[in-house]
């Protein structure tokens, strides 16, 4: 872990300490700039969760009654049983549900209580997740959530409501110290497992992460997760993870010092090993129909949900 340089980040944050963990009411004041957070894209679906418009698939649609198909059906909602049974195409009728769960899993291991500008990753993991928690209950959405580290992972039960944001937050705050370094390949995996018990089919799922150690068998996991959720990665990464300067660097945990005397060799086997985790995810992303986000420490968190939702990455 490395003790944080003087912070560039913009004065939405009173201190330092509150670069490396957030406090509930640092988390609570983001209700205000998480108001206007415009995420709702106009599309020619119908009215969904609340008061905006979805392009998410799957969620919020429930069988209603079967009725004989008419020009300009979609045939992909014959109803094949009756239309068997009386010998006329008959179509199938949903109506939309009113809710939708908003599931926010946030990697609290120890390699995310880390940065050398802005903000330590964990800590804007955490302001990401509470702008959304905050904009989901203003849509009137169901807000769980999962926090994991290498030593355990804690689920909320998706929830409507102040309290449930209360909840997740107050979670995030909790939850936020190193813990035990130990197997990091397997916390991730774990988290992975347990999410899909939790994320029921249709709810939107946001995983923010560095996602280091993610195995094929992870990826294969959120490729089947995102056939049944609408599933957002939150790349979050420090500027000295893609670019090692050469020369001496000092790191520090607080109670010990490395020291890391990095020369051209060791600059290229660091750089190539991040730009094949981001390849990797960003390759999964477009094979599964993903969207990926990528967040630096030391950017603004509104700006950050604010500008991908003008890239298209993702829709509100």
């Amino acid at each position: 872990m490395a003790t944080p340089s003087p912070p560039s980040f913009p004065a939405t944050t009173s201190t330092g300490h509150s670069l490396v963990r957030p406090t509930l009411e640092d988390l609570i004041r983001l209700s205000q700039p998480a108001a206007g957070l415009t995420l709702a894209r106009p599309t020619a679906r119908a009215l969904q969760s609340g008061q905006y418009l979805s392009t998410f698939k799957g969620r919020g649609m429930e069988f209603d009654e079967t009725r004989p198909y008419t020009h300009g059906d979609d045939v992909r909602n014959l109803d094949w049983r009756v239309t068997a049974r009386t010998g006329k195409p008959h179509t199938k009728l949903f109506r939309e549900e009113r809710e939708r769960p908003v599931f926010l899993t946030v990697d609290y291991r120890s390699a995310m209580f880390f940065a050398t500008r802005g903000m330590f990753k964990s800590a804007m993991a955490a302001r990401l997740a509470a702008l959304i928690a905050w904009s989901a209950r203003r849509h009137g959405d169901r807000i769980g959530g999962q926090i994991f580290s290498e030593t355990e992972s804690v689920e909320l039960k998706p929830e409507h409501g102040h309290r449930a944001v209360l909840r997740l937050l107050k979670l995030l705050v909790d939850q936020a110290s190193p813990r035990n370094p130990i197997a990091p390949e397997a916390a991730l995996q774990d988290a992975l497992v347990r999410l899909p018990r939790h994320a029921r089919p249709g709810s939107l799922v946001f995983l923010f992460s560095d996602f280091r150690h993610l195995t094929p068998a992870g990826e294969a996991g959120l490729g089947r997760l995102s056939r049944h959720c609408d599933l957002v990665l939150v790349f979050i990464s420090d500027p000295l993870e893609e670019r090692l300067p050469l020369g001496p660097h000092r790191f520090s945990d607080g109670r010990r010092d490395v020291l890391l005397n990095a020369d051209g060799r060791t600059v290229d086997i660091y750089e190539r090993a991040f730009r094949e985790r981001e390849e990797r995810l960003a390759d999964l992303a477009r094979r599964h129909g993903i969207r990926l986000v990528y967040c630096r420490t030391t950017d603004e968190p509104f700006l950050v949900l604010q500008q991908g939702s003008r890239r298209s990455l993702y829709h509100f």
